[in-house]
């Protein structure tokens, strides 16, 4: 089976023929249609989570799948085959033919989409949710400062957030200002002429993607008990916990972040950090949204499946760029 892999951290994106995947009784044997490139992908490659998360190498990349199930494990109940499908497994890996994914990681891809539409939702789109829903419960009414709104995670953010009722304000390029409008953005502000802390203030959420300084001027626009939510980083402690990590390491991932939270509780506010986590039930509900014309895909790219390592050489931080496997036919290449 064709498929890409790293093989050393730091070391190039290589097409390899690689074994075709087991297929467990509580998985579903996935046909790639199309698969999603995330900046997570690059981190992964660059080896920047090796310290927390012990991915075994040679690892095949790839957070996002779109396709069409071939078989299913002894124990599946939700899904048959020729179901068209999507999901961020859990186990990652869909920069490749086949892939094999959890049933309760998997949901019927949106209707009314095409595979590549659909695959460049879940991460982003399962990020926005946890953050947005999950984290911040967000509500009609509240206001929401959402960086980076052009990028993969911020143009589904944005849509959620309106959504739900907010009332969205985002940093972006001066380019990207009508883009983001379009999306539902309330306030638009270009990072690189306007200083956000300055035109904005007594805001509930920020959901920063970002880091750094950019976070903690994000912090200073947030009302009292007002909530950042970051998901670049530094991870907090509640990130050590659900890892399972052993003490030594959860002090570690501790002090990575106590500066900021130590300026947040100075402040009166609260950081949380958010590493996504894969959800078919959710995803579900993101379809409904979808289905219903409340969210749309955002696509900037679309390539072929023989340009992969071209495509993570050059992807930006700007939208999403999609592997596609469907030829013309739309049968899978």
């Amino acid at each position: 089976m064709r498929a890409f892999v790293v093989r050393e951290y730091k070391g190039p994106l290589q097409e390899a023929d690689v074994s075709e995947p087991v297929v467990g009784e509580h998985e579903v044997l996935v046909e790639v249609r199309a698969a999603g490139l995330n900046v997570l992908d690059e981190k992964i490659r660059a080896g920047e989570f090796r310290q927390i998360l012990k991915y075994e190498l040679p690892l095949i990349l790839g957070n996002d799948v779109a396709g069409t199930v071939i078989s299913t494990g002894a124990k599946v109940q939700t899904f048959k085959p020729g179901d068209e499908v999507y999901a961020r497994p859990s186990r990652i890996g869909t920069l490749a033919e086949r892939i094999a994914v959890a049933e309760e990681d998997l949901a019927l891809k949106p209707a009314s989409v095409s595979f590549e539409e659909a695959a460049s939702m879940p991460l982003v789109a399962l990020t926005a949710w946890q953050a947005l829903v999950e984290r911040a419960n967000l509500q009609p009414g509240q206001r929401v400062l959402i960086h980076a709104g052009a990028g993969g995670v911020g143009s589904i953010a944005i849509q959620l957030a309106k959504h739900l009722g907010a009332t969205v304000a985002t940093t972006v390029s001066a380019g990207d200002a009508d883009f983001v409008r379009g999306l539902g953005a309330d306030h638009v502000i270009d990072y690189r002429s306007q200083d956000f802390e300055e035109l904005l203030d007594g805001y509930d959420v920020v959901l920063d993607s970002l880091g750094g300084e950019n976070l903690a001027k994000s912090l200073r626009v947030l009302r009292p008990g007002g909530k950042a939510i970051g998901i670049v980083g530094p991870p907090d402690p509640a990130f050590g916990r659900e890892l399972g990590a052993n003490p030594v390491m959860r002090l570690a991932i501790a002090a990575l972040s106590s500066s900021i939270r130590r300026q947040a509780r100075r402040l009166g506010v609260n950081y949380e950090f958010l590493f996504m986590r894969s959800s078919g039930d959710q995803l579900r509900r993101i379809t409904a949204l979808v289905d219903q014309g409340a969210v749309r895909p955002v696509v900037r790219r679309v390539v072929g499946f023989d340009e992969t390592v071209e495509a993570l050489q050059s992807m930006g931080k700007e939208g999403k760029t999609v592997i596609t496997r469907t030829t013309e036919t739309g049968e899978a290449a």
